[in-house]
């Protein structure tokens, strides 16, 4: 039997390649339910390849083994599809990139393609770092890039420090993100790239995505979008003219807590003003192959599979606590030491109009419980405490049911402060300047009955009232945070 040879591995490969492209695109035809159940996994590989498994198996292992020199030769020259090494490419990782490619470009016939990364912030980095790149002709050339000031803690710190403050390239700061002409007038010839967070984190920013889109492709760049807090079961960004949308996916796509991660997924043939084909073509396999080859932020098969299996209910999940949160809006709105709620759900949201355009509930026109599109707007809202910063930790520090943490996203209610958490290190006057007041708490509805939710907010805010919170124990907690609350 002749032995296989260099040009056998391209074959095969070529002709898997095509197997694999071709079974996306039936997958594509399916519905949002249908995709986020199977995503990318078929019953041919797992009778082929996985001893029959239902569900896609976790790869731990760190590299591939090779059957021979030619074999290892195709794949490290990038020939052939390859796990050569798990920082840069595993099964595991590939099921979950395949599946959010597919989920994010959902209803439209955009090709696109996702590197995974180890978190949020690694999938920021990663979607923007290749853009900020010198001119080989021009090393000294100033570049800058837009972005909304509205943004969760970390992407601030890493706009305003690592790059603004660290390496000199300018963050340009939108600050009315919904004024289209105030994104138009800090664009120059040496801006990069827009950016924005929709929903934002936590104060829900909004701005008009299409018409964004369409002003920085005016200008040759690239539009990224951060939609962690909507994820595609609401809104899928690349449909209006984005170029990138990035997910922490640690978040409500994880819904368990149990998995960090984050991703990139980009459109094929994107808007860029930088001289890199490979780059514009395929972002994310070119960050995947390159950059992140080398920097080493990407996903791991572990944290994949568990991100993976969360996934399968993302819409059922995603509908569910949208309605429980705007029932806990409303609710919150009519309370008396409440100052102010931030909800794009609420018709008294001066951005609804324009949020009720764009997130909608996937599917939902073939769902028997509504046979129409439905709106819905997410599971995380903030609200404004009377009486200022104290007053606004005494509520917070009643709540029994609600976690205090900084995550977002999960399946059990969770609430935080974010002038003294999530966006503490920014500093008072960015704080002002992206409207993060002290008195600012912000909550992550759960999959709870919102009645209890409702329940628990109504004893905390309590307090404010100089009602005594009773607890079951007055002592302190393993934890260390008191679980008595004393009349104030």
């Amino acid at each position: 039997m002749k032995k296989p040879n260099l040009e056998h591995y391209v074959d095969a490969g070529k002709r898997a390649t095509q197997w694999h492209a071709d079974h996306k695109k039936r997958m594509k035809e399916c519905k949002f339910d249908t995709i986020a159940v199977h995503g990318i996994y078929s019953m041919q590989e797992a009778l082929d390849f996985n001893q029959g498994s239902t569900i896609e198996p976790i790869y731990m292992s760190a590299s591939q083994g090779f059957r021979d020199s030619d074999e290892m030769e195709a794949a490290l020259s990038y020939q052939i599809p390859t796990w050569c090494y798990s920082r840069i490419g595993n099964p595991s990782m590939y099921y979950l990139e395949g599946a959010l490619a597919l989920l994010e470009t959902y209803g439209t016939d955009i090709d696109a393609s996702c590197c995974a990364t180890s978190s949020g912030m690694a999938a920021i980095y990663s979607a923007c770092e290749p853009f900020l790149v010198f001119d080989k002709n021009n090393p000294t050339q100033e570049m800058n890039f837009v972005a909304t000031c509205q943004v969760y803690g970390g992407t601030f710190q890493q706009f305003a420090v690592r790059k603004d403050e660290e390496r000199n390239i300018k963050w340009k700061k939108v600050i009315d993100s919904s004024n289209i002409e105030e994104w138009e007038s800090l664009i120059d010839e040496n801006t990069r790239f827009l950016y924005g967070e929709m929903p934002s984190n936590p104060g829900q920013s909004f701005f008009d995505v299409e018409a964004v889109a369409k002003v920085a492709h005016k200008h040759g760049i690239p539009l990224i979008i951060d939609s962690t807090v909507a994820t595609p079961a609401l809104l899928r960004p690349l449909a209006y003219g984005a170029d990138i949308v990035i997910h922490s996916v640690t978040k409500t796509m994880t819904t368990s807590g149990f998995g960090v991660s984050g991703a990139v997924i980009a459109r094929k043939n994107l808007v860029s003003n930088i001289d890199n084909d490979f780059m514009k073509a395929d972002f994310g396999m070119y960050i995947k192959a390159l950059p992140n080859r080398d920097i080493g932020p990407n996903i791991s098969p572990m944290n994949a599979i568990l991100t993976l299996n969360d996934l399968r209910t993302l819409r059922s999940k995603v509908d569910l606590m949208s309605r429980s949160t705007m029932k806990v809006a409303e609710w919150l709105e009519k309370h008396p030491h409440i100052e102010q709620v931030d909800y794009l759900g609420l018709e008294s949201h001066p951005l609804h109009e324009l949020a009720k355009k764009y997130l909608v509930l996937v599917d939902s026109e073939y769902d028997d419980l509504y046979n129409e599109k439905v709106n819905r707007y997410g599971h995380l809202m903030s609200f404004r405490v009377k009486g200022g910063a104290q007053a606004t930790r005494d509520v917070f520090d009643g709540l029994q049911r609600i976690f205090r943490a900084t995550d977002l996203g999960r399946i059990k209610s969770i609430a935080t402060i974010p002038a003294i958490s999530t966006h503490s290190q920014q500093g008072e006057e960015a704080r002002k300047l992206a409207d993060v007041p002290a008195n600012l708490i912000r909550l992550n509805v759960g999959a709870e009955h919102p009645d209890d939710v409702i329940a628990d907010l109504e004893q905390a805010l309590s307090v404010l009232d100089g009602h005594v919170i009773e607890t079951s124990s007055p002592e302190y907690s393993a934890g260390g945070a008191s679980s008595a609350r004393l009349r104030k």
